[in-house]
C-alpha cells in the first residue's frame, strides 16, 4: 500500500507533514511518497530526527497557497507538491492521496485530473464525525455551496455506501439537515431533496434532522449543502475547543479542583480525545475515481497520520468499486 501525501500543503508544512507520514508508516507498514522541494523535506527530516523508512520523495518547487485560487492546480501551479501528488495518484504510482493544502485546490484537482466517477454530478467533502460510541458522516462540508436536490440526494448514496463498506455500520440511517424534523419544513431544495430521498431504494432515509439531533445519534450520514454543512462543521469544531478550554480553566482554578482533576485525569483524558478532531483524520472527497483524503489546514503529525490511515483504508475497502456500481445501476435504464 502507497499513499501520497502533499509535503507543503497545511499550516505546520513540511515539520508537521513528515512527523506523520513517519507516524503512518511506522503504525500501518505502508511506503509514503511525499511531493515537495526534496532539498527542503530532507533537511527538516535529518534536523528532526524523523526516520526515513519507507518514505520517498518527488522532487517539485512549487507551492500552492492557502490564498491561491482553486483552479491553479490545473494550469497555473500544476507543477506544485499538490499538483504533482494528483498527477502521481491519477497515473497510478500510488493507492490514494492525502493533503492538508487550499480545500478548493483539492476539489479542482480532485474532479478534474483524478476525475469523477461517471454519473456522480458533484463530488463531496465527507468527515466522519465522532458521535456518542459510533460515528456519524457529514455530507457535504464544503464543496458545494449551492446544491441541486439531485446533488444531494447523491449525497445520501454515496454516504451510505461508505460507512457500510468502511465497516462503520451494515445498514447506514440517511438523514437530511434542516431547520426542523417536519416533511414541510425547509426551503424549496429541502423539500425537493426530501421529495426524491425518501424514494430511493439506495439507503434508508430517516428524513430531516435538525442540528442538535446530529449528536443525539438520529442518523449515520447527514446530509447537506455545502455552506449549510461547513457552518455546521466549524461551530462543532469550535464549541469542542471551547468546552475543553473552560474546563481546563475550572480544574485547574484551586487546590481542590487540582486535586478533583488529578482524580478525573482518565476520564477526562477519554472525554478529549472524543472532542478533537485530529483523532479522525480528515474529510474523504466522494465522488471521485481514487481516495483523496483533505487533512484539516492546521493539522498535526497526529492529524496527518490518521489521514493517512484514513486513505489507506479507504484505498483497502473496495467502496468507491461500490459507489461506482450503485450509480452505474441507477443510470442504466430497467426493462
Amino acid at each position: 500500500m502507497t499513499v501520497i501525501v502533499d509535503g507543503m500543503g497545511g499550516d505546520h508544512a513540511p515539520l508537521e507533514i513528515l512527523k506523520g507520514c513517519a507516524a503512518a508508516v511506522e503504525e500501518l507498514g505502508i511506503n509514503v511518497i511525499v511531493t515537495g522541494p526534496e532539498e527542503l523535506l530532507k533537511k527538516t527530516m535529518e534536523e528532526n530526527d524523523i526516520a526515513p523508512r519507507n518514505i520517498s520523495f518527488r522532487h517539485t518547487d512549487g507551492i500552492i497557497t492557502m490564498e491561491d485560487e482553486a483552479g491553479c492546480v490545473l494550469k497555473a501551479k500544476r507543477n506544485s507538491s499538490m499538483g504533482l501528488a494528483f498527477d502521481l495518484l491519477k497515473n497510478g504510482e500510488a493507492d490514494a492521496m492525502v493533503s492538508a493544502g487550499n480545500s478548493g485546490a483539492v476539489l479542482a484537482g480532485g474532479t478534474l485530473l483524478v476525475k469523477r466517477i461517471p454519473g456522480i454530478k458533484r463530488a463531496a467533502f465527507a468527515p466522519v464525525l465522532p458521535v456518542n460510541d459510533k460515528h456519524t458522516m457529514l455530507i457535504d462540508s464544503g464543496a458545494n455551496e449551492v446544491c441541486t436536490p439531485e446533488y444531494l440526494d447523491q449525497f445520501g448514496t454515496m454516504g451510505a455506501l461508505y460507512m457500510k463498506h468502511m465497516g462503520f455500520c451494515e445498514n447506514p440511517r440517511v438523514g437530511l439537515l434542516n431547520n426542523g424534523t417536519e416533511e414541510c419544513k425547509g426551503t424549496e431544495l429541502h423539500k425537493q431533496a426530501h421529495a426524491l430521498m425518501k424514494e430511493n431504494a439506495a439507503y434508508e432515509f430517516i428524513g430531516n434532522v435538525e442540528g442538535r439531533g446530529v449528536f443525539d445519534g438520529e442518523c449515520d450520514v447527514l446530509v447537506a449543502d455545502g455552506f449549510s454543512g461547513n457552518v455546521l462543521l466549524k461551530s462543532v469544531e469550535g464549541t469542542a475547543t471551547y468546552i475543553m478550554k473552560i474546563m481546563k480553566e475550572a480544574l485547574t482554578s484551586s487546590l481542590f479542583t487540582k486535586i478533583l482533576a488529578a482524580m478525573l485525569k482518565p476520564k477526562l483524558r477519554v472525554m478529549k480525545k472524543k472532542l478533537d478532531y485530529t483523532e479522525e483524520g480528515g474529510a474523504v472527497l466522494l465522488g471521485v475515481c481514487k481516495p483523496v483524503v483533505k487533512a484539516h489546514g492546521s493539522s498535526n503529525a497526529k492529524a496527518l497520520k490518521n489521514a493517512i490511515r484514513q486513505a489507506a483504508n479507504l484505498a483497502k475497502s473496495g467502496a468507491i468499486d461500490h459507489i461506482t456500481q450503485a450509480i452505474k445501476e441507477t443510470e442504466t435504464p430497467k426493462n
